[in-house]
């Protein structure tokens, strides 16, 4: 799932542009966003920590956090693994381990978006939905579920078809540490999680739109002027679905010709090409785990009450129950 290529493009005569330093200056840039993201999803789990699970909601809320925070903590090791200096031994720990949990815990924190937005839908717009899509043990079960399939069919088969050894530093890439299945794998897994996203964002998109509809219908019905609440409506949606499709959709434009580059060994200056945007939008996907925290304090009323009392040595009312986005 993980894809450090570390050989040496940056001696091929592709023009001015320095590969080595991008090596250099990608893993920073992760060394720089983790103390930020460990400090605002550590704020995030303790405040959840203080809010009963009483909700769908606050159940794929929670789950959310923990996909982040455990996303967070192998930050670290990945963005070391990039480095040009790096062991071998650390690369293989990276595209065998953390890597591949990194990976996985991205898409565990998309498809979780996807099922808060199906929520908000069903409170919202599609109240008869209620029945399931916001019953408190289908929540439980399904957040288990999403948790169960990604690990299990996708992460631990790539964790154990990873085992071989890189025969040099130079070619201590990911694919090279994979059996011939691990490789077949990887595309099939590939191919998954870039199905997984886009059906996700078609449902981000659609939910938000519904509601955003739903909403500025009850205030025509209701003959309501409030401009203000109007507007606050349409900016929280725009703020989810321009975070979401900033954040994820270039990344996964670039997955699937970095697929094929990787499974056809495709060299040369368009290897470059590639290499230098996927490395690129994958750590803006990235910067998605220092946004949640921030979306959560502007669009859930309970979690941001919650801080606020919490910071002010004040309990909130345990009357609270559910919170909006």
């Amino acid at each position: 799932m993980t894809s450090n290529l570390t050989s040496p493009l940056f001696l091929l005569d592709c023009g001015s542009f320095n590969y080595h330093d991008l090596d250099v200056v990608i893993p920073w840039l992760y060394f720089a966003m983790f103390p930020l993201a460990l400090m605002l999803n550590g704020v995030a789990s303790w405040v959840s920590l203080h809010l009963s699970s009483t909700s769908t909601f606050m159940v794929y809320l929670k789950n959310l956090l923990a996909a982040d925070l455990l996303m967070t903590l192998t930050m670290p090791i990945v963005a070391a693994s990039k480095l040009p200096t790096s062991s071998v031994g650390l690369r293989l720990f990276s595209c065998r381990y953390s890597g591949v949990i990194f990976y996985t815990c991205m898409y565990t924190s998309i498809t979780l978006l996807g099922l808060i937005s199906l929520d908000r839908f069903f409170k919202i717009v599609r109240p008869c939905g209620r029945l399931l899509g916001q019953n408190l043990v289908f929540g439980k079960v399904l957040s288990v579920s999403v948790w169960v399939a990604l690990f299990g069919a996708t992460a631990l088969p790539t964790i154990i078809l990873t085992n071989q050894g890189a025969s040099n530093k130079t070619d201590a890439s990911c694919m090279s540490m994979k059996s011939p299945a691990g490789v077949r794998l990887h595309t099939v897994v590939v191919v998954f999680m870039d199905v997984l996203f886009w059906a996700v964002s078609i449902l981000v998109v659609v939910c938000y739109m519904c509601i955003t509809n739903k909403v500025l219908q009850s205030f025509r019905n209701s003959g309501s002027k409030n401009s203000q609440g109007k507007q606050k409506t349409k900016v929280r949606v725009f703020l989810v679905l321009v975070v979401f499709s900033v954040c994820f959709i270039p990344f996964h434009i670039m997955r699937i010709p970095r697929t094929i580059q990787q499974t056809n060994n495709v060299n040369g200056c368009s290897q470059v090409s590639i290499n230098i945007a996927q490395k690129v939008t994958l750590w803006l996907s990235t910067v998605n785990i220092c946004l949640d925290p921030l979306l959560y304090f502007f669009l859930c009323r309970e979690f941001k009450e919650k801080l606020m009392g919490m910071l002010n040595r004040k309990g909130t009312p345990s009357q609270i129950t559910s919170g909006t986005t």
